[in-house]
């Protein structure tokens, strides 16, 4: 295996995924708005499943979207 070439397509396969997955969200968020979906809400439950064939992985983030400002 070459550790160099893994390690830039990985980087770039997490870049893409970083990008896109944001991109996915912050378009549905705002048809909910604009559907009147979130009405009240205050934040949004997320979780991203990723899963590599070949070595048997599965890893789950969980997280929180807050759709209000922070306070300070």
């Amino acid at each position: 295996m070459d550790n160099e070439t893994f390690n830039l397509d990985l980087r770039k396969f997490l870049k893409q995924v970083g990008v896109t997955s944001q991109r996915e969200i912050e378009l549905a968020v705002g048809r909910a708005l604009a559907e009147g979906r979130l009405d009240g809400a205050k934040s949004l439950s997320a979780r991203m499943v990723l899963t590599v064939d070949g070595i048997d992985l599965t890893h789950e983030v969980t997280g929180d979207l807050s759709l209000e400002p922070r306070s300070e």
